[in-house]
């Protein structure tokens, strides 16, 4: 079954003085890019995040966000006034460089700026993580669960298309034989038109069509994109994460339909090679975000 590398999540913890809020988004991507954004109080749980989110998401480009809001402001946490008088300074001092004038809001501003509000706290509170691991854990399942639905919906579509693709190769058959006929046709009044056909040796033209058919031919190509078309699907079905071996074998597939292409020499089998990688640059495309 296919899952999408696509996916969002989001879960809430409420606790007696704070409101905890877990994000986390991810997109395409060739490997496992993780970004998190923690803050300092919890940042010593950082691996263990960065560990269960690779755990379950395995590949894509994954942002990790939490977001702190504290609901009960109480004696325990301190504005840290050297910090506040740094920002405070530092903008003052560009402001009249510039010769802008700070307005009355301008102090308020900074302290809201990050870590002015600190918490005097000498470590972690164990009991308080693990609620807020559990909404960790929750948001990752949650994208997880959104990732498996847009996988359904992209195997459906790429199904498809390697139907269609295996239809068009079906269709080839039909102007096989015409083709042949038609080949010969036009290398006999080519010669004839430089030759007598009196002085054509008949054994001789025969032996040169043969030769040339066989050079055409397309009978191992038919069979070998046959037999990568089944296996597409065997592997599309059978592997928990196949977006990478799906990919080489979609290459596989497009060597073979261009060889086609390139010895039908018959108008009637390219309109099928055209039809055939229309639908295999749409695979190819979709193939982008299969974890």
């Amino acid at each position: 079954m296919l899952k999408s590398m696509t996916g969002y999540g989001k879960a809430i913890c409420e606790l007696a003085d704070k409101k905890i809020t877990v994000e986390i988004k991810s997109l395409n991507s060739k490997q496992l890019d993780l970004n998190t954004r923690i803050p300092s109080y919890y940042r010593e749980k950082d691996l263990i995040v960065r560990n269960e989110i690779a755990r379950v998401l395995v590949r894509g480009k994954v942002d990790f966000a939490i977001y702190v809001e504290l609901t009960d402001v109480d004696k325990n946490n301190l504005i840290n006034k050297q910090l506040v008088k740094k920002y405070y300074l530092q903008i003052k001092e560009m402001a009249d460089e510039m010769g802008v004038e700070t307005s009355p809001e301008f102090f308020t501003s900074v302290l809201r700026f990050p870590e002015v509000l600190k918490t005097d706290r000498e470590e972690l509170d164990e009991n308080e993580w693990n609620q807020i691991y559990a909404k960790i854990t929750s948001s990752i399942n949650e994208l997880n669960g959104f990732r498996e639905q847009e996988g359904i919906a992209l195997q459906k579509d790429i199904s498809l298309r390697i139907k269609n693709i295996s239809s068009f190769l079906g269709q080839i058959d039909q102007f096989e034989k015409e083709r042949v006929e038609r080949i010969k046709t036009r290398l006999k009044t080519n010669l004839e038109e430089f030759f007598k056909s009196e002085n054509i040796d008949a054994n001789r033209f025969e032996q040169e069509v043969i030769y040339y058919l066989e050079k055409i031919d397309i009978t191992e190509e038919k069979v070998r994109l046959a037999n990568h078309c089944k296996y597409f699907n065997e592997i599309m079905k059978a592997e928990e994460y196949p977006g990478k071996k799906l990919g080489f074998i979609s290459q596989e597939i497009g060597r073979e339909i261009n060889t086609i292409g390139s010895k039908a020499n018959d108008s009637d089998i390219q309109k099928l090679v055209v039809g055939m990688k229309d639908d295999l640059e749409k695979i190819k495309e979709q193939l982008l975000n299969v974890l």
